[in-house]
């Protein structure tokens, strides 16, 4: 009879490390307020689901905002 092996630990599983937003065609010349939202929703794929809930609304709150200062000008 054998020992057991142990298995991989209990949890998730690390990922890849969370890539670098860079904009349309690889350029980082928008805005400030926008390119941070966009990072934060690729940073969130490397988070458990309740933790991205958390990164999407932040981000969607952004955008809303700068979008909404946007009309204004």
């Amino acid at each position: 009879m054998t020992a057991p092996r142990p298995g991989p630990p209990p949890g998730p599983r690390p990922g890849p490390p969370p890539q670098r937003w860079t904009g349309e065609g690889g350029q980082d010349d928008g805005h400030p307020a926008v390119e941070a939202a966009m990072q934060a929703i690729v940073n969130a794929a490397t988070l458990g689901p309740a933790d991205q809930i958390a990164q999407y609304e932040a981000a969607y709150q952004t955008l809303r905002e700068t979008l909404a200062t946007i009309d204004q000008a």
